[in-house]
């Protein structure tokens, strides 16, 4: 399927590894060209090279965490290619402080909400007035599963991640009549370092191996995964490069679900 977008300029954040790089990568296939960042200036350059022999692909490290860190990418992909970037792609998170609600401070919101609300917020300032005039543009961002359902033990990132769904349909009702379409989908339990990193915890914690923790966890934890088993980036992946595509011409404001059925029921 020809998704229409060839010869594009992409923005992918949280890109030098797990989602954010497989969906530079699907782009990449449909000869997107694509600016890569994320906060490590190895990792991102490491994961541009990889990428490279896909087609055509910078790479910049910055800070979203605060303005001059978004001042920085957006200069530099303005000057990329030659031309403003028309697709933003904000795969950029963390899972932030977890534990008991009242023991976690203020320090412990403020930095999740910074890191998974505000960094969308920046860069979709940042990027919309250009796709404005151009009068074509697609924002993807990543919320999550635990926007509509939410976990006790995590819920500074459910909260943002929440904040982030009511975001998109904002923008979604404000440019969509420019030309801008904006979307997002919501992972549940993908393989990523992020998981990867919690499980490794779990794993300690219990005393059981890497894939005996996963598997307790979907037991435990997910139960609603009927695949029993964690996703893979290139099946949010997928989802991403067609909603970026002219073939997603007719969906804004949405919030696509790629969660094996985490979610238990059918709302957004």
């Amino acid at each position: 399927m020809d998704l229409g977008i060839s010869g594009r300029v992409a923005v992918v954040t949280g890109g030098d590894s797990g989602m954010g790089k497989s969906s530079a990568e699907y782009l990449l296939r449909e000869d997107v060209k694509i600016v890569l960042t994320d906060v490590d200036e190895e990792k991102v350059q490491a994961a541009a090279k990889e990428l490279a022999s896909l087609g055509d692909v910078r790479a910049v490290a910055a800070d979203l965490s605060g303005m001059a860190g978004v001042e920085t990418l957006k200069a530099f992909a303005d000057r990329a290619f030659g031309q403003k970037p028309t697709i933003l792609v904000n795969a950029a998170g963390i899972t932030g402080a977890t534990g008991d609600f009242l023991e976690l401070s203020d320090d412990d919101w403020l930095e999740t909400i910074q890191a998974d609300l505000m960094v969308a917020v920046r860069v979709a300032r940042a990027f919309i007035p250009g796709m404005r005039e151009a009068g074509w543009g697609r924002v993807v961002l990543f919320t999550s599963e635990d926007a509509v359902q939410p976990y006790v033990e995590e819920l500074p990132y459910c909260a943002a991640k929440a904040g982030l769904m009511n975001l998109t349909k904002g923008l979604s009702k404000a440019y969509g009549p420019d030309g801008v379409l904006v979307n997002s989908v919501a992972p549940a339990f993908v393989a990523t370092p992020m998981t990867d990193a919690m499980m490794e915890k779990r794993a300690k914690e219990l005393g059981v191996s890497f894939d005996e923790a996963i598997a307790s966890f979907l037991d435990e934890k997910r139960p609603g995964i009927v695949a029993k088993r964690r996703g893979r980036p290139e099946e949010v992946a997928s989802a991403v490069a067609f909603l970026c595509s002219e073939q997603a011409s007719f969906i804004t404001g949405e919030n696509l679900r790629i969660d094996g059925g985490a979610v238990l029921t059918m709302g957004s």
